[in-house]
């Protein structure tokens, strides 16, 4: 299970992440990143408590995920499935990646059908094409 500190929530925090972030495809995925420290940057939708503390605000935990599984990719069963694999993708790959990371994985069709090891190859090879993921232990031996 992917910690709370670790996933996207907001729609500002999605839609940052998409627009100004970069994005590589590949056959099975789609990964949006955006590498930034936390610069206060709220949305349009912010309250006004929220900007009113957006200086004091400290991010807390690592690099932050948000998964998009449409109903292109299949049924409410499959999309969760593919959903769930995903995130325990996510967990294999928070020590290669910033702390100041948004990653947005976008499932494409072929990610209900293709196992786990290789949407994991997917996810680590798009991660170090955008220059984002670090070189680590755990990466020369799952490979």
């Amino acid at each position: 299970m992917l910690p709370e500190p670790y996933r996207l929530h907001h729609r500002a925090d999605f839609s940052r992440t998409v627009r100004r972030g970069q994005r590589i495809g590949r056959r099975d995925l789609v990964v949006h990143a955006l590498v930034r420290g936390y610069d206060g940057v709220m949305g349009a939708s912010a309250r006004q408590s929220d900007a009113a503390v957006a200086g004091s605000l400290v991010r807390v935990g690592g690099p932050r995920f948000g998964l998009i599984v449409s109903k292109a990719v299949g049924n409410a069963v499959i999309r969760h499935r593919v959903a769930r694999r995903l995130r325990h993708m996510c967990v294999k790959v928070v020590a290669e990646l910033p702390a100041d990371a948004d990653i947005v994985i976008r499932a494409l069709p072929g990610a209900a059908t293709a196992d786990s090891a290789e949407l994991l190859r997917q996810l680590r090879a798009a991660l170090r094409k955008l220059d984002i993921a670090r070189p680590s232990a755990t990466v020369a031996g799952a490979g």
